[in-house]
């Protein structure tokens, strides 16, 4: 029998999960092997400090998923898990190469798997899933069905949220979210406060409410508690919007303290907060979300488009009482009928059986990676990150524009966007945003940033001979 003493701090969900969790993970690292025999349930109970039954649940989880095996009088052995036929998924469709060549390099997307293990436990959940598909082709009510809001208050929990059911909806993604949110908030003319240099989908949606979107002024740890005090004052304000954890695109997260001063100016003022939390689940051990803070002044949208994948086009909103969550239903009702039932079954299954927790183990991990592939390649101050980011924000010097250093990398396989997108109040600054998620590799990834580290050393005239 190994040894085998599992660090639960490594995962973030509940510690009966967290023992799966981390035999998938020591599975995958080579720690564990095929054959190997776990510890007795009652001696890594007594090991670990925790309930003979969170063992057993955990040691249970960890069959359920296809790693482990146990056997009456022998014990519990590690078994992998990783073919196809044990998981009962098993496909001779080859994908189909129109759809695996569209990318849009301009968004802001995190790391796709690529283990095998880890992509045949989510074709299984599809597998699952597809055993209703005549059921999940029709109208379903708005909002979730019970089994789906459950889900989904499982998921929030793990930032701290316990909302009743009332408040939870399950939604076709963060910005028919947000256009409903706002549309109910304010009124054409009227003001919303933003980051100035904030996520430009916002903008876009200000834009088509007919909002007058005002940017706060920002330091390091996210827009000033005595700015948004003067523009409450100054503009009467009917929200404010915020993206408060790797926002998107300065990488910054507002620290705890921070979110409390700016929680209790919105107090002061009655400013309803609209809390885009696209990225909360990114960091392990990340501040509490806004609306844990002040829930009946927060509208939270936990999307899915970042920590598990944009294509499921899914948002958890939780509305800040039972009476806010009228209304929202009813816009968002004669706006998108309902999510799609497909998607919403997915992400439910996967959130139940313990695949999400794996797809956002994977991209932390990934993202990780990627960003100490930057670390060593780009000098140190020359660039804004956060060590689990999937962008960076590079500000630009030596004579480089932010048009001219796009046109220059346009070519390199990575996303580089202008700060024009981003800017919401007065002069954009000469920086861009550089995204390195998505489906590049890291040997791609690591050509690109190298070719990017190459021309920021020169000047534009000598880097290349036109643009």
């Amino acid at each position: 029998m190994k040894t085998w003493n599992p660090d639960l701090s490594r995962s973030g969900g509940p510690r009966y999960m967290a023992i799966a969790d981390v035999i998938e993970m020591d599975l995958r690292s080579g720690h564990l092997v095929v054959g190997d025999r776990l510890p007795p349930q009652r001696e890594l109970a007594k090991r670990l400090g925790i309930d003979f039954t969170t063992v057993a649940r955990g040691y249970l989880e960890a069959q359920k998923r296809g790693l482990v095996g146990s056997h009456v009088g022998r014990g519990t052995f590690v078994t992998g898990g990783a073919d196809k036929e044990r998981r009962g998924f098993v496909s001779d469709a080859a994908p189909d190469p129109r759809r695996a060549s569209v990318v849009d390099f301009s968004m802001n997307m995190p790391p796709e798997p690529d283990d095998p293990d880890l992509l045949a436990r989510m074709r299984e959940g599809l597998s699952a899933v597809a055993t209703n598909l005549v059921s999940l082709l029709r109208y379903q009510g708005f909002g979730g069905a019970g089994m789906d809001k459950d889900a989904a208050a499982a998921w929030l929990s793990r930032r701290g949220l316990v909302p009743s059911q009332e408040r939870i909806f399950v939604t076709p993604g963060a910005h028919p979210a947000l256009l409903a949110i706002f549309g109910m908030l304010a009124k054409p003319g009227e003001t919303v406060l933003s980051e100035n240099i904030t996520y430009p989908g916002m903008r876009s949606i200000a834009a088509q409410l007919r909002l007058t979107l005002a940017g706060l002024p920002m330091d390091e740890e996210g827009i000033i508690p005595a700015a948004f005090a003067q523009a409450c004052e100054a503009r009467k304000p009917k929200a404010l919007y915020l993206n408060p954890t790797l926002q998107n695109p300065l990488t910054l997260t507002i620290p705890e303290r921070r979110r409390e001063e700016i929680c209790a100016v919105a107090r002061r003022y009655h400013v309803p907060i609209v809390e885009d939390d696209a990225y909360g689940f990114i960091p392990l051990h990340g501040p509490p979300p806004l609306a844990a803070t002040a829930p009946d002044l927060t509208w939270h949208i936990g999307g899915l488009a970042k920590c598990i994948g944009a294509g499921l086009r899914l948002a958890y909103v939780v509305a800040p009482d039972t009476k806010a969550a009228w209304p929202f239903a009813s816009a968002m009702r004669a706006n998108n009928v309902m999510a799609s039932p497909l998607t919403v079954a997915l992400a439910t299954r996967w959130i139940d059986d313990g695949t999400a927790d794996s797809i956002l183990r994977f991209i932390r991990e990934e993202a990780a990676a990627r960003q100490a592939l930057v670390a060593d390649i780009l000098p140190g101050g020359s660039y804004r990150s956060d060590p689990i980011s999937f962008n960076i924000w590079l500000p630009l010097t030596g004579g480089w524009t932010r048009s001219t250093f796009g046109s220059h990398m346009r070519s390199a396989g990575i996303g580089v966007v202008a700060s024009d997108a981003f800017t919401v109040d007065g002069p954009a600054p000469e920086a861009v945003r550089v995204c390195i998620g998505g489906p590049i590799r890291r040997a791609a990834l690591k050509g690109a940033l190298e070719f990017m580290g190459h021309a920021l050393e020169s000047s534009p005239e000598m880097a290349g001979s036109f643009f």
